[in-house]
């Protein structure tokens, strides 16, 4: 297996937490009929998005899978 990142713990917690956001985030996206707060989530789903990716690149192909 190819070596883990520094601060190994951290990242994975991270990418966990931003993960759990996320399906939060998309659950609340499909109760909610407002336009505008709908744009709002979707943006920080895409946010959070980028973080994920941030951190996967990190680690080794297929860690989180």
């Amino acid at each position: 297996m190819t070596e883990l990142p520094k601060n190994f713990p951290e990242y994975s917690i991270m990418y966990k937490a931003l993960d759990k956001k996320i399906k939060e985030l998309k659950n609340k996206k499909l109760q909610t009929k407002e336009e505008s707060t709908l744009e709002k989530i979707q943006s920080d789903i895409d946010q959070y998005q980028k973080e994920m990716d941030k951190i996967k690149t990190i680690f080794p192909e297929n860690f989180f899978d």
